[in-house]
């Protein structure tokens, strides 16, 4: 049930390029690290399901061809992070069939979990009973290996069904466009200059604080990976937000900053405030006020679209959030025609429609 040795790798990785399809899951630790550290790979074809143990294995080398191999179809759910995950390992996994989003696009929760879709699918309850385990520690039972390898045992028969309903509905195509943004291994990677992008108290900033914002959590960001360290652990976002907001000078103001850490201002704050001074800060700043009043014809324009929206949604038994976010909604009615809801299939179900409305 465990491969923990290089012989044994290497017959696995045999077999599976011969599989036409694989089943994949990972278990890995990320609350200490920047970098999430992967403990365990479930792997499972139409025989068999079993662990590799990658904190045995020092290289996973001999699964690379197999699992970025086109000849054979990897079968995961809600495979982001876990492919995000395997990447340093195994190099990109692909092609990938993620279950999470092919039931999604049957009519299913957008963001139905594994268990719920085995037991829509099969009919089969999966425990729950190791949920909270540590898959750093070693030895796993044998009843902690056998949990984990439900995440895999049901995912080609999972796939099979929803490849068959999609099918159904003319909706394979949909589900094409939706995996082929899965294999872009940019998606798995953070630009620094973009990390800020990420931080959603970082929003309505001014055109100064939103360049010190994007300075700053690029500065994090790098850090971060240096160390091998969460984001928040190194400067925490609600504390990054009021550097940006206030735009300390002196070593003395950032430290009356609230829940500032004495030691953060001892190890880094030359280097924020370095940073503040690198972004050319003008020494007035425009004071930032809470969210004003809405257009009133912008507030009724997107009414109107997502009424339009949740008529469609019905139609198509989607889940509304599916097709588009209130931020498509509101960037529509913006003038903005460059998001997702205007492109691919989107386009044609429902992308039009709120073109003629608008």
């Amino acid at each position: 049930m465990m491969i923990t040795d290089r012989e044994a790798l290497e017959g696995l990785a045999v077999r599976l390029e011969r599989a036409p399809a694989i089943a994949l899951d990972t278990e890995f630790l990320r609350e200490r690290t920047y970098r999430a550290e992967l403990c365990l790979l479930q792997i499972a074809d139409a025989h068999d399901a079993l662990c590799v143990d990658p904190l045995a294995l020092t290289d996973l080398g001999p699964l690379r061809a197999a699992l970025g191999s086109a000849a054979s179809e990897k079968v995961m759910h809600a495979c982001r992070q876990d492919i995000e995950v395997l990447l340093p390992a195994v190099g990109l996994v692909l092609p990938v069939f993620d279950t999470q989003i092919a039931a999604a696009l049957t009519g299913m929760p957008a963001q139905i979990g594994y268990a719920e879709l085995v037991r829509r699918v099969t009919g089969r309850e999966l425990s729950k009973a190791h949920t909270r385990t540590d898959w750093s520690r070693r030895p796993l039972s044998t009843e902690q290996i056998d949990y984990a390898l439900d995440d895999v045992r049901y995912l080609l028969p999972v796939r099979e069904h929803l490849v068959a309903e999609l099918t159904r509905l003319g909706r394979m195509s949909w589900l094409e466009e939706e995996l082929a943004a899965l294999q872009d291994p940019g998606g798995y990677s953070v630009d620094p200059e973009e990390a800020w992008l990420r931080v959603r108290s970082l929003k309505g900033l001014d055109a100064d604080r939103s360049r010190l914002a994007q300075s700053l959590a690029a500065w994090r960001e790098r850090r971060a990976d240096e160390r091998n360290r969460p984001r928040g652990w190194i400067l925490d976002d609600a504390v990054l937000r009021d550097i940006v907001i206030r735009v300390p000078r002196t070593l003395e103001e950032l430290a009356a900053i609230p829940d500032i850490q004495p030691g953060f201002i001892k190890h880094n704050g030359n280097e924020i405030l370095g940073v503040i001074s690198a972004s050319a800060m003008p020494l007035v700043l425009p004071r930032l006020n809470p969210r004003g009043a809405p257009d009133p014809q912008k507030t009724a324009l997107v009414k109107r679209l997502s009424t339009l929206h949740q008529a469609v949604a019905t139609e198509l038994n989607l889940s509304p959030e599916i097709l588009a976010t209130r931020r498509d909604l509101e960037q529509l009615a913006d003038g903005r025609q460059d998001g997702a809801i205007l492109s691919g299939w989107r386009r044609e179900v429902i992308g039009e429609r709120l073109l003629a409305a608008l």
